[in-house]
């Protein structure tokens, strides 16, 4: 179901990785969309968003994770998206995302093991090498998937997303009923 060769960390410890995160991030171009950029007549953006990815965001919410936006583009789409999706940090137009990544980190109190990120390109490599838990994708650059401990089956915008939530949530402890 997913790819973990590419550096050698086995599905369980990955699972263990994935049980104490508290953070997780997202890229969100050729992650949280396919990575093509729309223009419309008036020269406006248009992003496409995946609904089984809204999903998958707001079960792990539900989860006890928090969840952030890293972006290098600054757009109103993302704004409204995370809004929608109820994701409460929106880091726009920062092309230094380990930098982005860390200062949210020490903000909230946690450290790199409770962090995880999810990107595709150059600009992620620095959070994708902090994090605890880093996540990537088929139609990503090669820079980011060398150093992804995960490489989705679903590419960025069709659904890989809701791959990652699914695994964090199917490691995270499960809280006994009535509980």
């Amino acid at each position: 179901m997913h790819s973990t060769d590419n550096v050698g960390v086995g599905p369980a410890a990955l699972r263990a990785k994935a049980r104490r995160l508290k953070l997780m991030a997202f890229d969100v171009d050729g992650i949280m969309t396919s990575g093509e950029l729309h223009y419309g007549p008036e020269g406006e953006r248009v992003k496409i968003f995946n609904t089984l990815d809204g999903h998958g965001l707001k079960q792990l919410a539900r989860a006890g994770v928090q969840l952030a936006i890293i972006t290098g583009r600054s757009s109103l789409m993302v704004a409204r998206r995370a809004s929608d999706l109820g994701i409460e940090h929106v880091i726009q137009g920062r092309e230094d995302k380990g930098v982005a990544l860390r200062t949210l980190a020490d903000q909230l109190g946690l450290d790199a093991s409770q962090v995880g990120y999810a990107g595709d390109d150059e600009p992620d490599v620095p959070a994708l090498e902090w994090a605890a838990v880093a996540f990537s994708v088929p139609n990503a650059h090669q820079c980011a998937q060398q150093v992804a401990d995960m490489i989705t089956q679903r590419r960025g915008g069709e659904g890989a997303v809701r791959e990652m939530c699914d695994f964090i949530v199917s490691a995270l402890p499960r809280s006994e009923p009535g509980a």
